[in-house]
């Protein structure tokens, strides 16, 4: 008796939702930025507090990054956020 080979079985393992998922963004040092951040991650995450949140300047100064641990609620919200976020014009990476 043989038995199939399943690809699905492999896959990386799905995403529970909600769940706390954390969230880097990477943008340049300008005035309002970290606020911004904040503002948009706050709309997606309204029970988003400061001991969630870390940020950490670049050696030479030029940016900074911003970690978030957010309660994701689905995919979609996760793209949604994905997306206000990469709207901010000083925003270089989301992860």
């Amino acid at each position: 008796m043989t038995q199939e080979h399943d690809p699905e079985s492999e896959a990386a393992p799905k995403i529970v939702f909600p769940c706390d998922y954390p969230i880097k963004v990477v943008g340049d040092v300008t005035p309002g930025f970290h606020s911004r951040v904040c503002d948009v991650v706050a709309k997606h995450d309204p029970t988003m507090t400061t001991d969630r949140i870390s940020q950490k300047t670049s050696r030479k100064g030029n940016f900074v990054s911003i970690s978030f641990l957010l309660v994701a609620q689905s995919k979609e919200h996760l793209d949604a956020l994905f997306a206000d976020l990469k709207g901010i014009e000083s925003v270089r990476l989301v992860l």
